[in-house]
């Protein structure tokens, strides 16, 4: 909505009122309980500021909150190994998280760490993040190029797992139980997850954890 300046002379209307100079007002209180007894009932995007706490806060449908301000986090930790020789996208079995969002407007912001193993002479890994399913955080379409989260990975030797790490900042726009999941492909012969791919019993070779972690942020 246009922000409205309004001039010496011009008619204030009961539609101004409501659809303008309330919703480009930001509400000053003492503090929260001051702020409490003035509006019981608030509107999801009211903006308020508190004095006590130099704070601008937004209702987020659920309570007022700081901007940016991180609501909730949830973390899934996978400790086992997990191994796959699919050409196409597959969910890595234990690494995935579900959350519900508080507000609709929140933006949640997915964060993924772990370890893989291949064969760089022949597979390299292909990995991406899905919402219920659907992948998000991919590169543009571009000819036979794989659409994924980063580019071609690939770990040093058979012997060695290297590190995938990234983040993705998403606007699922529901409260609804929403679930986050990595998934991994590979053109050619096996990939596997918190371990090399060779995986040599001996205390040359170790064994290591990935986690999936989604923070809900105030919008």
């Amino acid at each position: 909505m246009p922000r409205k300046v309004f001039v010496a002379g011009a008619i204030l209307t009961a539609a101004d009122v409501n659809t303008n100079l309330m919703d480009q007002a930001v509400m000053v209180f003492a503090d929260a309980a001051a702020r409490g007894s003035a509006i019981p009932t608030p509107s999801e995007g009211m903006v308020t500021y508190l004095s006590d706490t130099n704070q601008v806060q937004a209702y987020n449908g659920a309570a007022f909150a700081p901007l940016g301000t991180i609501l909730q986090v949830v973390s899934t930790t996978k400790t086992d190994t997990f191994t796959t020789t699919s050409t196409s996208f597959t969910a890595v079995t234990g690494l995935s998280v579900t959350i519900t969002p508080s507000s609709a407007s929140s933006k949640i912001l997915v964060s993924v760490y772990g370890g893989f193993g291949a064969d760089p002479s022949s597979n390299p890994a292909f990995f991406r993040l899905t919402r219920g399913g659907t992948a998000i955080g991919v590169g543009d379409a571009e000819g036979s190029r794989v659409r994924s989260l980063f580019p071609r990975l690939a770990s040093q030797s058979t012997n060695y797992a290297a590190v995938f790490a990234g983040e993705f900042s998403d606007s699922p726009a529901t409260t609804s139980a929403t679930t986050y999941a990595l998934e991994v492909a590979v053109p050619a012969g096996t990939v596997a997850i918190n371990r090399s791919l060779t995986d040599t019993d001996s205390a040359a070779f170790a064994r290591g954890v990935s986690t999936i972690t989604v923070m809900e942020v105030a919008g």
